[in-house]
């Protein structure tokens, strides 16, 4: 069975920019066949959502997928809490991570891979304001340095 390339639905750019992302585990997420039909949409955020382990079960809460529009009794609240699924000693590993000060496990990408949908899921530590200010200036540097090389070129 060939793999086929994955179709990203959702990204969280915040995460990029609020956050030290670490470690990336991808997860799978259990769905009812609206919300389906809605992410291959492509009607999905994460800017907003985040990741709790409740007994031992992880969950994402805050992950807004629009009501299918011809779905109508069958659709679920759009911002209902959805179990993870991954391995217990995924999850246990994850736990015993966050209960470091300073850690949280936030959701990166929402994508289709053969056919299932799978979550991108990250292991982050938070940026200071003075990280994110040097990341910024990174960022236009780099940039900057891409326009003059463009403009040398020619």
């Amino acid at each position: 069975m060939a793999t086929q390339p994955k179709k990203l639905i959702a990204n969280n750019k915040k995460a990029y920019h609020d956050y030290f992302l670490e470690e990336k585990i991808e997860a799978g997420i259990e769905l009812v066949g609206t919300e389906v039909k809605s992410l291959r949409q492509g009607k999905c955020s994460v800017k907003e959502a985040f990741v709790r382990i409740d007994n031992g079960e992880m969950f994402i809460y805050q992950m807004h997928i629009s009501p299918y529009e011809k779905g109508n009794i069958f659709n679920r609240e759009p911002l209902r809490p959805r179990k993870l699924l991954l391995h217990k000693h995924e999850i246990i590993k994850l736990e015993s991570k966050i209960k470091e000060k300073g850690y949280a496990i936030v959701p990166v990408e929402v994508y289709f891979t053969n056919g299932r949908v799978k979550v991108l899921i990250a292991l982050a530590r938070g940026k200071k304001l003075y990280d994110k200010r040097a990341d910024i200036k990174a960022k236009d540097l780099k940039r900057e340095a891409g326009r003059e090389f463009k403009l040398n070129v020619r």
